[in-house]
């Protein structure tokens, strides 16, 4: 669980970088790595480096989900200025 969680947050930090839809797909992998991270940290009888790289799945998918949601916002500032344009 805990590298398909690591694999999803380095999907969600690629996929905000990648054109148009790029955006939702790094808000979406990475709220799926957040979901799969906090499951692999929190079983207990886990090793050590099993939790930890849910953990670390856990800030790299919300680093994925926060430049989605920055890129999200840059758009919709950008169709605002348009729309101001043409009126």
């Amino acid at each position: 669980m805990a590298r398909l969680a690591l694999a999803l947050a380095f999907a969600a930090m690629a996929a905000a970088g990648l054109p148009s839809p790029g955006l939702y797909l790094a808000i979406g992998l990475g709220l799926g790595a957040i979901g799969s991270g906090r499951i692999a940290f929190s079983r207990r009888g886990a090793p050590g480096g099993a939790r930890l790289c849910g953990a670390a799945a856990i800030a790299i998918g919300a680093l994925g989900v926060a430049l989605g949601a920055v890129r999200v916002a840059i758009v919709l500032v950008a169709i605002g200025r348009i729309d101001q344009m043409v009126r």
